[in-house]
C-alpha cells in the first residue's frame, strides 16, 4: 500500500503557509501583547542616630510605582531633613544567569534643600549575591557650594529562606556626625511582599547609627 504520510505533511505545511500569507495580506493585527501592570511599593526607614551625646530619631518614607519601563518615586527626609523629592526614571534589565537592572532617573528636590538631582539606582545579581546602589548628585538651587553627592550601596548574600546579610556604605547629608562616609552591616528577611531589614553603621563607635527598614509591595 502506498505511504501517504509525506503527501499529507506537505499539504499541512502548505495550509499553514497559506494561512500566514492570507493573514499578512489581509492586514489582520497580531495578537496583542500582555498589558504592563503597575508595581507599587511603600517603604519606611527609621533612623536612630547620635545627636549631641544622645540619640535623635527621624522617619524617612519612600513610595515607588513602576509600569513597564516607567519608574516614578517620591521621598521625604532623604536628601535632607524636612525635604521632599519626586523622581522620573527609565527601567532597563538584561541577563539571566547574571542579571542587571538599572534605572537612570531625574529628581526635583524641595524643602530645606531645593534643587535638581540626576542619578540612578541599580542592582547586579548572580545566584545568591546582589550588589545594589542608589546614587545621585543634588545640585543646590540656592548655592552651588551646597551641592553634594549622595550614595547608598549594599552587597548582600541570601543564603537561605529569604534571609539576607551583607555590608552597606552610605554618604548622606542629613547625618550630623563628622564621618562623611559611613560603613556597616545589615541583616534582613524578605518575602514576596515584605522586606524587613536592620542596618548598623559604624558598629565600632561608642554610639553607632541604627536604621530599621520595612518595605511593602502591592
Amino acid at each position: 500500500m502506498r505511504d501517504v504520510r509525506p503527501a499529507a505533511a506537505l499539504i499541512a505545511l502548505a495550509c499553514v503557509l497559506t494561512a500566514g500569507t492570507a493573514r499578512a495580506q489581509s492586514g489582520l493585527p497580531a495578537p496583542p501583547a500582555a498589558p504592563a501592570v503597575w508595581s507599587v511599593s511603600a517603604a519606611l526607614f527609621t533612623y536612630i542616630e547620635p545627636d549631641e551625646g544622645a540619640y535623635g530619631v527621624y522617619l524617612q518614607p519612600t513610595f515607588t510605582a513602576d509600569r513597564g519601563w516607567l519608574h516614578l518615586e517620591g521621598r521625604f527626609n532623604y536628601e535632607d531633613l524636612d525635604t521632599g523629592s519626586v523622581w522620573f526614571g527609565r527601567n532597563f534589565s538584561v541577563g539571566k544567569t547574571v542579571t542587571l537592572e538599572i534605572t537612570p532617573q531625574i529628581g526635583a528636590v524641595f524643602g530645606n534643600t531645593n534643587g535638581v538631582a540626576p542619578g540612578f539606582k541599580g542592582a547586579l545579581g548572580w545566584k545568591t549575591l546582589e550588589l545594589y546602589s542608589e546614587t545621585e548628585y543634588v545640585v543646590d538651587a540656592g548655592d552651588s557650594a551646597d551641592s553634594f553627592l549622595y550614595t547608598w550601596s549594599e552587597l548582600a548574600w541570601a543564603p537561605i529562606g529569604g534571609w539576607r546579610v551583607g555590608f552597606v556604605v552610605q554618604r548622606e547629608k542629613v547625618y550630623k556626625t563628622e564621618i562623611e562616609v559611613q560603613r556597616g552591616f545589615f541583616v534582613g528577611w524578605s518575602s514576596d511582599r515584605v522586606d524587613l531589614t536592620t542596618y548598623v553603621f559604624e558598629p565600632g563607635a561608642s554610639k553607632p547609627t541604627v536604621v530599621l527598614g520595612a518595605t511593602v509591595r502591592f
